[in-house]
């Protein structure tokens, strides 16, 4: 049941009408991936992933991306991979629940709209896991809906 919540679509990141990233996030990650340019070998590539920074790249060139992230994140259980020429970079988020209008801070951030919708369904998503027994796919949010960190005292941790 978990899996009808989670997200239905990547969100692009565009900058000077290209797609630098597709983005998607989950109640602890934020998913960021990639398209690698052709013809460059795999161990070419490189990924930094720091607590409120990320540097990706080919070695030995500036990097493709260098921001700051818009929240921190666990550097430990955050993590990069390479699959059918994609990055698939994973950054656990320090704050389960938070709702991330974009990785990169004060760019490319998700429209009010946007960003509401997918505080609705982190929202469903944090009823799901506490509550495994209930099927929350259908359930609909009227109005505001609550953070999902912080709701009724914030996200168990067990």
């Amino acid at each position: 049941m978990a899996e009808k919540l989670a997200p239905e679509k990547r969100h692009d990141f565009i900058h000077n009408g290209q797609k630098v990233f597709e983005w998607d996030q989950t109640l602890e990650e934020v998913n960021m991936y990639i398209t690698l340019p052709p013809n460059v070998h795999p161990k070419a590539f490189h990924c930094k992933i720091q607590s409120k920074h990320i540097e990706v790249g080919i070695k030995g060139n500036p990097p493709y991306l260098n921001h700051d992230l818009s929240a921190p994140v666990k550097t430990d259980c955050s993590f990069w991979t390479l699959e059918d020429d994609i990055m698939h970079i994973t950054l656990q988020k320090r704050e389960k629940g938070q709702t991330w209008a974009s990785p990169i801070l004060g760019q490319g951030q998700l429209d009010p709209y946007a960003t509401d919708i997918e505080q609705k369904r982190l929202m469903l998503q944090r009823f799901q896991e506490e509550n495994p027994g209930f099927d929350f796919s259908q359930a609909q949010f009227t109005g505001n809906c609550p953070d999902p960190s912080s709701f009724m005292g914030g996200i168990r941790s067990d």
